[in-house]
């Protein structure tokens, strides 16, 4: 016997057609089944009461076979003829229940007979259901002649499928693409996580528990490594409001539209950023946000998945923000650049217009390994800053290798920036420039982690291209780039370590060598040769045992001159912004933070406090005194000896910034949300670009917060 199912929603019709193909799948029982249009729920038989999804559909399919074969009688003249053939049988459960014969398919008169009187002697059952609400389900069974038992048919190879086609409308392959119930895959797919610091402090204490085998500095993570630790899923479901209608799903649980079939998945959902604010250093009368967005994602089979979203902005901003986007402005008349976002035009008279756009492919063909093909960014470290990779400049293309095994995970990135200067623009074109980093994280004991991290950047001199020195990924990079000379590319060094003193506490670091004079430090002369930086943090998960409250402190410390380079272009920087720490260099900077969510209800809180070395700017003083990472370190340095952080125009800078709000759909990350920021910025001289300023910031907005923007400059 074979049974194949065609289950109709008529209401859901309409709109399931406007926005996609029909979905199919296949299961196997006694007989090999395929399925027409899902319904919410199966008819139930007494027998399957308390079953659901996959385990209630089996037993449907087994009682009708078992029903059929214990009730069908074989006309005895046939019997003993030995005759053998189909009898095809269209049928349905109505909306009470109720078994239908619509049609029987047989040259037979007396099976056809026979094949109406079994199909009247099923019992009522619970009918299927769509949206809570009764519905009708259509199926068709091959009753095969003569009878076979359950037994027998369990013992022999499953019977092939056999599609009916409908007298009224013959079936097409479009017609048996069907859809499944979507059970939200990205939770388990090997999709980046949306980097958000907000985001990410739900599960970042499922993640550092003591004797866990798994890696946090590398960012960001896949839904896959997430789950191994923190049920995202469950965590979702728990959040789900109870929403009758359809538009009611929409805006608190699901994806706009979500397709689910045999071995793929695709979600389409609107992205929107909407922000509304009054800033005191503004002479306009307010700020905002205009963000109208679209992100597309999806699975094909368990290996490849991807995700692009399309960001069409405008915005106006607090007074200090837009003069920092200027400061960045690139050759060519746009006049800023937005941080974090990109290359800004005007908008109106006193506004940006700030296009964006974002896409990965992850591809992963064996447990140990996933490939990325992206343009956007990455992150590495267990702080709220990075000095070895932040997320704080604009998104670029990049191909990134994870590979995991042992205690280990190695991760190599391959990159490809842009120099927007004048200096370097040709023709209307902005200079390429290439990075290629890589770090192996190993877990060394149930507590410790170490971190090794190497970088190098380089630039198209002599039509050098993206140079095959650096492809591979387990050679030394600082030795290349000395062989190929060190005036035409810039190599970096860090180690990273990690102590889970226990399951609530962890402590972390970072240490950047950009260069190293093991003679000038011995000489205790304090030579500007000493490009490094480093950063000491912890974080208290659960604090003080109130659940989800995560308290973290950090410090962080970069002498002048780090991330800087003789020849500009091969800096540490991207579209004008330091792909490290985004203050650049000579700064130190202590920050305080506390998050807490419970439920859809979050609030966070966060303090600056630093110090920074700028420069003057001015005719009478124009020294690099090592802040700016775009100027060379080899022209005018003021000092060789003696370099302190803060050297220059010693500026004090104090941020707060505190925010709370309501998470209104968990699949976007959608929050309702106000905000409020403090910020003293206080140079030791004014100048014309560096001077005195207190501002407040108030905003109120309706934000999908899929990654980090950073107003902390």
């Amino acid at each position: 016997m074979k049974i194949k199912t065609y289950l109709i929603n008529k209401r859901a019709l309409t709109f399931i057609f406007i926005l996609a193909s029909l979905f199919v799948f296949a299961q196997e029982n006694n007989t090999y089944v395929k399925s027409g249009f899902t319904s919410e729920q199966f008819p139930i038989f007494p027998n399957c009461e308390n079953l659901a999804d996959k385990k209630l559909e089996d037993c449907f399919y087994r009682e009708v076979q078992d029903f059929v074969f214990q009730n069908f009688e074989v006309p005895e003249n046939l019997k003993q003829s030995n005759h053998k053939s189909e009898v095809k049988v269209l049928f349905e459960v109505d909306a009470t229940g109720v078994f239908k014969v619509i049609y029987v398919n047989t040259s037979n008169e007396d099976l056809s007979e026979a094949a109406k009187r079994v199909f009247a002697k099923f019992p009522t059952i619970k009918p299927s259901t769509y949206n809570g609400k009764p519905t009708y389900s259509k199926y068709t069974i091959t009753i095969n002649i003569p009878l076979k038992n359950s037994d027998q048919l369990a013992a022999e190879a499953l019977a092939a499928s056999q599609i009916l086609k409908p007298a009224e409308k013959p079936m097409t392959e479009l017609d048996s693409i069907v859809y499944k119930k979507y059970n939200n895959p990205e939770f388990e797919s090997y999709l980046n996580v949306p980097f958000s610091h907000s985001y990410y402090a739900q599960f970042d204490g499922a993640m550092n528990q003591v004797g866990s085998n798994n890696h946090t500095a590398s960012k960001p993570f896949t839904y896959a490594e997430v789950s191994k630790y923190y049920n995202l899923k469950a965590v979702n479901e728990s959040l789900q409001k109870k929403a009758s209608t359809w538009l009611g799903r929409k805006w608190w649980n699901e994806n706009l539209v979500q397709i689910q079939g045999e071995d793929y998945w695709l979600a389409l959902n609107p992205i929107v950023d909407l922000q509304l604010g009054k800033a005191s250093d503004l002479d306009a009368s307010y700020t905002y946000v205009n963000t109208r967005a679209l992100n597309f994602r999806g699975g094909l089979g368990k290996k490849l998945n991807f995700t692009t979203t399309i960001f069409e902005s405008q915005g106006r901003f607090a007074g200090y923000f837009n003069d920092y986007a200027e400061s960045l402005k690139p050759s060519g008349g746009n006049p800023a650049i937005i941080p974090g976002i990109g290359i800004a035009k005007r908008f109106k008279t006193d506004a940006y217009d700030f296009p964006l756009a974002e896409a990965d492919i992850t591809y992963a063909p064996y447990k140990f390994f996933d490939l990325q093909l992206g343009y956007g960014r990455n992150f590495i470290g267990d702080g709220y800053r990075s000095l070895l990779e932040g997320d704080g400049a604009s998104p670029y293309p990049y191909f990134k290798i994870n590979t995991t095994f042992w205690k280990i995970k190695y991760t190599n990135t391959y990159m490809w920036l842009k120099d927007v200067r004048p200096e370097v623009t040709v023709d209307k074109t902005y200079a390429t420039k290439f990075m290629a980093n890589h770090y192996l994280s190993w877990n060394v004991s149930n507590r410790l982690n170490l971190g090794f991290f190497e970088s190098v950047v380089w630039t198209d001199t002599n039509n050098r291209g993206f140079d095959v020195n650096f492809v591979n990924p387990i050679i030394f990079y600082r030795t290349v780039e000395f062989t190929s000379s060190s005036r035409s590319g810039n190599a970096m060094l860090g180690i990273t370590g990690k102590y889970k003193w226990n399951n609530s506490i962890n402590l972390y670091s970072q240490f950047l060598i950009d260069e190293f004079s093991v003679s000038d430090v011995k000489a205790g002369d304090k030579s500007w040769k000493n490009k490094f930086g480093f950063q000491i943090g912890g974080k208290y998960f659960n604090a003080f045992d109130v659940k989800d409250l995560l308290l973290q402190v950090e410090y962080n410390h970069v002498r002048p001159y780090v991330y800087s380079h003789s020849a500009v272009i091969t800096n540490y920087g991207h579209n004008n912004q330091s792909l490290g720490h985004q203050w650049g260099g000579n700064f130190n900077e202590f920050v305080v933070i506390g998050r807490y969510h419970k439920g859809r209800l979050f609030g966070d809180a966060k303090f600056n406090i630093g110090k920074r070395g700028l420069d003057f700017n001015t005719a009478q003083d124009s020294y690099n005194y090592g802040g700016d990472i775009y100027k060379s370190y080899d022209v005018k340095r003021p000092y060789d000896k003696g370099v302190v952080v803060g050297q220059g125009n010693k500026t004090d800078v104090f941020i707060a910034d505190i925010q709370g709000g309501y998470l209104i759909n968990p699949m976007t990350n959608l929050k309702l949300f106000g905000s409020f920021i403090y910020r003293n910025f206080d140079p030791t001289q004014d100048t014309p670009t560096t001077f005195k300023q207190s501002t407040t910031w108030f905003t109120i907005g309706l934000r999908s917060d899929i990654f980090n923007w950073y107003f902390d400059y």
